[in-house]
């Protein structure tokens, strides 16, 4: 297939962004937390992260649209932003930017759901990995709904938990859509292993900060008494 130039400058643009922040997600991931040079590097994660989806939507618009691809980035943009934006609000809780980031990823996928439903954007679709992704985006906007009832000493720990899942299951989205791209021999399970190492080493982050603040070894900032609580909205 003969690619137009400003389809070829897109894709380069995708892939370098793509490169670099993989290798830079798998260094924060090996590199001590919650320091300043953690905090420098995750932004500009967040920032390659962000033209990585930008290209894609461009991509999938205007020059080939690939459902993984679609969902993916629907995945990813959304645990990006809500998973970057709970650095922010941390024992606060959500806020009026988590409903919009959830109306936005919501009202995404109902516009992409005819197009996966109507078989018209078939090509390079993996079934499972696209209906998975569908299945973890309803599963997240599923919680994040949640949390509004939460009580609200509940988020001073939970908000790192989820900081850890959603940066850390944004990386290796990426990984499992350069792995669709690059490894069409392997399909559906080239796919899927990404996804597995990524809940993997989710799982090892999540042991280690429970195990920390059991601990006590991380201040809780911002902790608000313990009867405090919040209504369903």
């Amino acid at each position: 297939m003969t690619m137009s130039l400003p389809h070829l400058s897109n894709l380069a643009v995708h892939i370098g962004a793509g490169t670099a922040a993989i290798g830079l997600g798998l260094a924060l991931l090996a590199a001590a937390k919650d320091t300043p040079a953690h905090r420098r590097r995750g932004r500009v994660f967040v920032l390659l992260t962000l033209v990585v989806c930008a290209t894609a939507v461009v991509g999938n618009l205007f020059f080939r649209f690939i459902p993984l691809f679609a969902v993916l980035t629907l995945l990813v943009t959304y645990q990006l932003l809500s998973g970057w934006h709970v650095l922010r609000t941390r024992a606060a809780g959500p806020n009026r930017v988590d409903v919009l980031l959830s109306a936005g990823a919501l009202a995404w996928a109902l516009g992409l759901l005819p197009l996966l439903l109507g078989g018209g954007g078939g090509a390079g679709a993996a079934p499972a990995v696209v209906y998975a992704s569908l299945a973890t985006l309803g599963t997240l906007l599923a919680y994040d709904a949640a949390r509004w009832c939460f009580p609200r000493r509940w988020h001073a720990s939970l908000w790192r938990f989820e900081h850890i899942y959603k940066m850390v299951a944004s990386l290796f989205a990426m990984l499992s859509a350069a792995a669709g791209n690059l490894l069409t021999a392997g399909q559906p399970w080239s796919q899927l292993l990404p996804s597995v190492l990524g809940m993997v080493a989710i799982a090892l982050l999540f042991r280690r900060e429970a195990r920390a603040q059991r601990a006590g070894l991380k201040p809780r900032a911002g902790t608000p008494p313990a009867s405090s609580a919040r209504a369903c909205p």
